[in-house]
């Protein structure tokens, strides 16, 4: 239904416009369906760089250029949008996306304290126009490097874990075995978790071939909030329930190759069994032709 939903031209593809996508994005309100403050997090400038702090070791791959042209696309007030760079300590330890060294979902940010460039100045203006929308103040639990150094904090992808509101109102941290695995990191959690910290509940999840992957709880979900309308108006067929899981299993089952060597690549067969799948799944999600081949 294009009267509520767009999708827009991706950015252009050069190093001034490199976007993450939700990796480096979070959401903050009262709940879901209501107005919320906008996070970017981005790891460089692309022009007026002089004198900003970058990462030595590895790439910061989020521009700050990228993020405001997502907001800006978006329709975005400034009013409810934060813009704040990325610590390149964090990006040099690893954390490549900010979702490694925070995580934030409805009125609680939790983050480590060497996730962001200028922690102050973030807080100050989070927790600003945070409260123009909420009768109540922002939470943001702090994780300091003496409780979990930052390189156990990605090694242990804490920070990867989901957040989420319990009926109850309580919340529970999803996180990976990991956690439990660090000593450093399964101390603070005990010590903090279900003691007022902002964190009531938690339960560890065993994601090896994510973690592998390089994902861990977080990267197995992209929020998209809607209203009960808007729901209405999503094709159906995108929707997961247990009928679709079963298709979709059963479509990986056929198609999927167990292994695949470099020069395989070069190899037509393998560009037709590709088009075959993409063709079978388009039908599984009543997605219509959406690819040239089908045309």
């Amino acid at each position: 239904d294009e009267r509520k939903f767009a999708v827009h031209d991706p950015l252009p593809s050069n190093a001034c416009y490199g976007d993450e996508g939700a990796a480096n994005h979070a959401r903050f309100a009262d709940a879901h369906g209501a107005a919320g403050v906008e996070l970017f997090i981005h790891g460089r400038r692309a022009f007026g760089a002089a004198g900003q702090a970058e990462p030595r070791r590895f790439a910061a791959r989020q521009t700050l250029e990228a993020s405001q042209a997502v907001a800006r696309l978006h329709g975005l007030r400034d009013s409810a949008t934060v813009h704040a760079q990325q610590n390149p300590e964090a990006i040099d330890a690893g954390a490549f996306h900010n979702d490694v060294v925070s995580v934030g979902n409805l009125d609680l940010l939790f983050y480590h304290e060497q996730a962001f460039a200028d922690e102050k100045a973030l807080l100050g203006e989070l927790q600003a126009k945070f409260t123009k929308l909420s009768d109540r103040p922002l939470r943001a639990l702090r994780v300091s490097a003496a409780d979990v150094p930052l390189e156990d904090a990605v090694k242990s992808y804490l920070f990867n874990s989901q957040l989420l509101r319990l009926p109850d109102g309580k919340t529970l941290l999803l996180a990976p075995i990991e956690c439990e695995e660090n000593a450093r990191v399964r101390a603070y959690l005990e010590g903090h978790v279900g003691k007022g910290s902002g964190l009531d509940r938690l339960e560890v999840v065993d994601l090896r071939e994510s973690m592998q992957n390089g994902g861990g709880p977080a990267c197995l979900r992209l929020r998209v909030a809607l209203t009960d309308a808007e729901l209405a108006a999503v094709n159906p067929g995108v929707l997961l329930d247990e009928a679709k899981l079963a298709e979709l299993e059963g479509w990986v089952g056929r198609h999927y190759r167990d292994r695949l060597e470099a020069g395989e690549l070069c190899d037509p067969k393998l560009v037709e069994e590709v088009e075959t799948a993409l063709d079978e799944l388009t039908k599984i999600l009543t997605l219509g032709s959406i690819y040239p081949f089908q045309s």
